[in-house]
């Protein structure tokens, strides 16, 4: 309780209650629904959740540090659907994968450097970015909405790949995550990222290269993305490029942020990730299950990402340099 009888907010463990939350769930959803507990209806919540999981680790890496990314679901989309037409005109395999490499990079590059060096706010560079990269690649560089990809291709074959009966994308998911954690726990650059995150201002005053660490994360958030397309098309063997037009931003946002991750930057981690994925994943299997209308679907999951930045915005204050900044 603070001086006026309120109670603490900030002291509230938002990963702890909504790991319970996670748990409570998926015991109402065992006890409750048919085929919950199969293993089949199992690995699927994970797979479902994996390429999810996979872009709240980028968003992550740019929230932490008092940012965000919209450009995140176009560039996964775009570059892979690049990457399939060229490969289905004949290009190269290697040819084709670095050009879309260094697109991917470069966008990635463009939105750090708009927002570290230009001082534009996060949030209208990468929504600009992420309309540009959708509206040249479909203009210019393919020639439908669903690329598919080549028979016989290494993504193609990498989607059949199972250990233990389940998909290579929650391998790649784990890995992922584990690298992530590693690089933002036990690197300088890592640490980085929460000291310019939490106050960028005596950041910069220690000598914390803070302008272009904030390049890095937009560029590490682009080449994740691409991480996930490729995942997703070898999961679909195609890409379909009207899932920029989805839910699917909104779904990353809600796993970062759900899970602890501060919108005032520097706090969260990968941990965080993990607990806001798998409270998603319980919760749009169980919906699924019941049958719920998409529609409904998309109202319960704007609540609570609405709740979720209301309950954030009382445990992680928004102090003035982050109001000044405006990144979010």
């Amino acid at each position: 309780m603070n001086a006026i009888g309120w109670p603490n907010w900030r002291r509230l463990n938002q990963e702890g209650i909504v790991f319970a939350i996670a748990v409570l769930l998926f015991a109402a959803a065992a006890l409750g629904l048919p085929g919950f507990l199969t293993a089949d209806n199992l690995v699927a919540i994970v797979r479902s959740v994996s390429v999810l999981g996979i872009l709240a680790l980028g968003m992550a890496l740019v929230i932490i540090g008092r940012g965000i990314d919209l450009s995140a679901v176009a560039i996964m989309a775009m570059s892979v659907a690049w990457y399939l037409q060229l490969l289905n005109t004949g290009t190269s395999d290697g040819l084709a994968f670095a050009y879309v490499l260094a697109g991917v990079l470069a966008i990635g590059l463009l939105n750090g450097f708009l927002v570290a060096y230009a001082d534009v706010p996060a949030i209208f560079v990468t929504l600009a970015t992420g309309s540009f990269v959708f509206g040249y690649v479909r203009s210019q560089l393919i020639t439908q909405d669903a690329v598919p990809v080549p028979q016989g291709h290494w993504v193609e074959l990498l989607g059949g790949v199972r250990f233990l009966d389940i998909p290579v994308e929650v391998f790649v998911f784990a890995g992922l995550a584990f690298l992530v954690f590693l690089f933002l726990r036990y690197t300088k650059w890592g640490r980085f990222i929460y000291f310019a995150g939490d106050n960028p201002v005596a950041a910069r005053n220690i000598g914390i290269p803070v302008r272009p660490m904030l390049v890095l994360r937009y560029a590490l958030s682009a080449v994740v993305a691409l991480i996930a397309g490729l995942l997703t098309a070898a999961s679909l063997h195609s890409i379909n490029t009207r899932v920029v037009n989805s839910t699917l931003l909104y779904d990353i946002v809600l796993v970062a942020v759900i899970g602890g991750i501060g919108l005032s930057g520097g706090r969260g981690g990968v941990r965080n990730v993990l607990v806001g994925a798998a409270l998603i994943g319980i919760l749009l299997n169980a919906m699924t299950i019941i049958d719920i209308p998409l529609l409904y679907q998309n109202l319960i999951k704007a609540a609570i990402l609405l709740g979720a930045i209301i309950v954030d915005g009382i445990i992680n204050p928004r102090d003035e340099q982050t109001a000044q900044q405006g990144d979010i």
